[in-house]
């Protein structure tokens, strides 16, 4: 059983970056692929971004794409998402994904 923990977000304006810190445990991190999701009020909750096991392969949804960055660090068993360039649209909530696990999600809300 793998547990994840998000950390990271916050209140900022548009144009601004934010860093998101998702903490593995319980598992070997470095078996399984993760990834980012949002939901957003009122919204299904969407894939923003994935990476491989090694870390040497990501995808990103195309409305983040150039902006967003996701990298893991697999000694230190976490996974980032760097947010620049934040717009409005990305306010939601920001969960990550791996090992058949979720986060509780951390808030990023971006103001206008």
């Amino acid at each position: 059983q793998v547990q994840l923990l998000e950390s990271g977000g916050g209140l900022v304006q548009a144009g601004g970056s934010l860093r998101l810190s998702c903490a593995a445990s319980g598992r070997t991190f470095s078996s399984y692929a993760m990834g980012w999701f949002r939901q957003a009020p009122g919204k299904e909750r969407e894939f923003v971004a994935g990476i491989n096991t090694f870390g040497d392969a990501t995808y990103y949804a195309d409305s983040v794409k150039g902006r967003f960055t996701i990298s893991r660090d697999n000694a230190k068993n976490t996974m980032y998402l760097q947010m620049n360039s934040l717009k409005p649209e990305d306010t939601a909530v920001y969960y990550c994904s791996g090992g058949n696990g979720w986060g509780q999600g951390t808030q990023v809300t971006v103001s206008s």
